[in-house]
């Protein structure tokens, strides 16, 4: 699990690109973890055909590069309905006013909780 708040991209899109370059990079120095998942359909078919996406070349080659340090790399579509948590994660990431950069099994105590439903 972990969070970070991104200085501005140049869209949501770009977000999405650079928030599953960090992950993969942490997960090479922190776990095995060969999966990953996201909300985000664009994403997904970027990685899986990234010369349909020609504006995004440069922060796609990144990944590619990231992917052969993954020989059973898997990303899936994850709703954010089933994934509330992490979507509160990354919204509460982004209200803070310096950079945050968290990795973890638990959420700190100075990260505010989900409010439960």
């Amino acid at each position: 699990m972990g969070t970070r708040n991104f200085t501005r991209c140049e869209s949501a899109l770009h977000s999405e690109v650079e928030a599953l370059r960090w992950k993969m990079e942490n997960m090479l120095q922190h776990s095995p973890c060969q999966s990953f998942g996201t909300d985000c359909k664009e994403l997904i078919a970027m990685i899986n055909e990234p010369q349909e996406w020609p504006s995004f070349a440069t922060e796609l080659e990144k990944i590619e590069t990231l992917l052969i340090c993954f020989p059973d790399f898997k990303i899936t579509h994850v709703p954010r309905v089933r994934n509330q948590f992490s979507d509160f994660l990354s919204k509460t990431a982004r209200t803070f006013r310096r950079e945050l950069l968290f990795i973890g099994c638990s959420i700190p105590f100075w990260l505010p909780r989900p409010p439960q439903d």
